[in-house]
């Protein structure tokens, strides 16, 4: 357990204090047994993820790969994701919730194990009157099995079974007696068999005992089983069998727990059988758009949501025709909570356990800041750089947050994160004064002097823009924003401030790169820089794609390299022409043509089409009879790491801050770099060759 601030009510979403959360036994042991298992353990469990981190260090070297799979597997994992609690505050374009409701968390990552926890809107559902608060925080769970029963397409008066009764397999039962199915359930142990009848199971065996074929022929009058619901968890392909040999011709198999499913053909072809997988607690999961942005699906065309499963599982208990006091075994004091976890990791125990509870305090303080002690802390001598970390996400946290802690002369003073839980592990990791929270208490504290911002894109304007106006120096990793009407208000800020402004065009502060502009620095002939970039296809609702937070990979990403070639020419951009492999509103295979002053030309396409084996970055210059490569930033195919600049960069920066001098990219540049992107994607649109001096008159007009 730690103490983390409580996390920011952000658009979309509520908060909550938390009243009873719900332990999923199964599924979080899992989580914590996975966890406590060496990389090579890790590694066996998920073979598709260790050939991911495999091509990673092929193309990237090994150093870089370790330290990107170490700051991921460090990254901590609240537990949870099954709640119910009272609304404390609701941030905007909230309509359905307001401050004193009650309601119902859902969502690993929002509804945690936490006093305080913010979900976004169509992950609460209101709690009825009629219905306890502790059995609404179950929820969830309720909400995954009314999920597998609806995939079993249940017609009235059929018979139903339920292989595996553990805490989902008994809810299942539970919702089905609500209904009116007659049901038969199967385990291995007699006792959840026993505790699944006081649910309302018609009819019950343990498979270590009985013969389930001849049971269900009693049942079912010789005709087998309408549907099957598989609740078990296991690797083997046990219940999958089992599941077809029970059924009935025609028969419906629905399955929601994680098993072997090695489908025997004969027995499911010759008996014409549906093979159902439900997917969690209903149609809107994983769907960034209906979780995060709180679009619905509407009514007319998908019928039950996962959040109206949850309003339906709420409605079974406000109307009592589900009890769960047969569910609950055990409730702990939310202080005593590893005592839960004890209990169920413990493989010797014979205690019983099914539905566990935690129950909060109502006397917990709202604290968007903790602070630690550090009066032990090593002091550090005068013209130290405190620095503050705005966003500590999994690229900040393996690549930013190493180089500053260890550099000589920065003290990492205070750490903030949206949902305050990487911010303290962060700020304890490295001796911090405080984690937050709230951006504010960083960018308002006189005590810091440097402000890292490493948040999701659609914040670096806004955050810039205030650090600078309180004259912090400020390290913001691209893209500088993702709407270039801010463009002019940055540049106020930054002619405005005593600050420094840097974005995070790292490539420039590379040795290689540093190299190549030695070498054509005086070539009195134009230079035409190739740069090709193979890159891997992001899902179609990554947040980067997002026009709204990430902006798109052209103004995230492309924006890298064309501050390379600016760098490396020595000039600035003149005119954009660009063209796209395919037209979508996520564009990634691009290709580019940028003219530079002194006719210098820069052609970049980037490409998730490619071979993935080959180097991610692949750049040729020429000019003058001379030639340049780079491949990959690697020194050579036996390199065991890549150096893209961000360490140099960080120690350049940190050199100016304490020296008094400019910001080591200048201002110019950042502009030039940023406005080329936007154009770029006009280009694409437009069809047309776009100048840039043109826009950026047009945009510093306004201002």
């Amino acid at each position: 357990m730690e103490e983390i601030p409580v996390p920011q009510v952000t658009d979309g979403t509520v908060l909550v204090k938390t009243s009873y959360s719900c332990v999923s036994a199964g599924t979080e042991s899992a989580m914590i047994q996975l966890a406590r298992k060496n990389a090579l353990n890790k590694a066996r469990e998920r073979p598709d993820l260790a050939k991911q981190v495999i091509d990673k260090a092929r193309n990237d070297g090994v150093i870089s790969t370790y330290q990107a799979v170490k700051g991921r597997l460090e990254k901590p994992e609240p537990l949870g994701y099954s709640s119910a609690g009272r609304v404390i505050d609701v941030g905007s374009d909230v309509d359905g919730v307001q401050v004193g409701d009650t309601v119902a968390c859902a969502g690993a990552g929002y509804a945690s194990h936490a006093e305080f926890v913010s979900v976004p809107e169509n992950l609460v559902a209101k709690v009825p009157e009629g219905a306890p608060l502790e059995d609404a925080a179950f929820t969830t769970v309720g909400s995954i099995a009314m999920q597998g029963i609806r995939r079993a397409g249940l017609t009235p008066g059929e018979n139903v079974g339920v292989i595996g009764l553990g805490l989902v397999g008994q809810l299942c039962v539970g919702i089905l007696d609500a209904y009116g199915f007659p049901t038969i359930g199967f385990d291995i142990q007699s006792r959840q068999v026993e505790k699944a009848k006081e649910l309302g199971l018609t009819q019950g065996i343990a498979l270590s005992s009985g013969d389930p074929e001849a049971e269900v022929d009693e049942f079912t009058n010789g005709n087998g089983l309408d549907a099957v619901i598989i609740a078990a968890s296991t690797d083997s392909n046990d219940p999958v069998e089992l599941a077809g040999n029970l059924a009935r011709k025609q028969g419906t198999i629905s399955v929601i727990g994680d098993v072997g499913m090695d489908v025997p053909r004969s027995t499911y072809y010759d008996k014409e059988l549906d093979f159902n997988i439900s997917r969690s607690y209903g149609p809107g999961r994983y769907d960034r758009s209906y979780e995060e942005k709180g679009f619905d699906y509407p009514i007319e065309y998908v019928r039950w949501t996962e959040n109206r499963n949850m309003r339906e599982f709420l409605r079974l208990l406000e109307s009592e025709s589900l009890y769960l006091d047969p569910i609950k075994t055990h409730e702990f004091e939310f202080d005593e909570a590893p005592a839960a976890y004890d209990m169920i990791l413990d493989d010797s125990t014979s205690e019983y356990y099914s539905g566990i509870l935690l129950k909060y305090s109502e006397d917990t303080d709202r604290t968007a800041k903790i602070t630690y002690d550090i009066t032990g802390k090593t002091s550090v001598e005068s013209g130290t750089i405190s620095t503050g970390l705005i966003g500590v996400g999994t690229f900040a946290r393996s690549k930013l947050v190493p180089i500053l802690a260890d550099m000589d002369g920065v003290d990492i003073h205070a750490v903030a994160s949206r949902t305050g839980k990487t911010a303290a592990d962060v700020a304890q990791e490295h001796g911090a004064a405080y984690a937050t929270s709230d951006p504010d208490d960083i960018l308002e504290d006189p005590n810091i002097d440097f402000v890292v911002i490493a948040t999701r894109h659609d914040t670096h304007a806004s955050l810039a823009i205030r650090a600078l106006n309180n004259d912090k120096n400020v390290h913001l990793e691209k893209p500088l924003c993702i709407d270039r009407e801010d463009i002019p208000e940055i540049v106020k800020a930054e002619q405005n401030s005593a600050g420094r402004l840097v974005v995070g065009y790292n490539r420039r502060f590379a040795p290689q790169t540093r190299e190549i502009r030695e070498t054509f620095k005086d070539s009195s002939s134009p230079l035409v820089v190739n740069y090709r970039v193979a890159v891997d296809k992001l899902p179609d609702d990554h947040w980067v794609t997002d026009p709204e937070v990430g902006g798109g990979r052209i103004i995230g990403e492309v924006c890298h390299f064309v501050d390379f070639a600016q760098y490396v020419i020595g000039a600035t951009p003149e005119s954009v022409y660009a063209d796209e492999l395919s037209n979508s509103s996520t564009t990634e295979d691009v290709s580019v043509q940028i003219k530079f002053t002194e006719e210098s030309i820069a052609n970049i396409q980037y490409i998730t089409v490619g071979d993935s084996s080959i180097p991610k970055e692949q750049i040729e210059i020429f000019g003058g009879n001379n030639h340049g490569e780079i491949s990959n930033f690697r020194g050579g195919r036996l390199s065991l790491s890549q150096n893209k600049g961000h360490e140099p960069q960080f120690r350049q920066y940190v050199y100016n801050m304490k020296n008094g001098l400019e910001s080591p990219i200048p201002i110019k540049d950042i502009l030039y770099t940023s406005l080329s992107t936007f154009l770029i994607k006009d280009s694409i649109l437009e069809g047309n060759r776009m100048n840039v001096d043109s826009e950026l008159e047009r945009l510093l007009a306004k201002e």
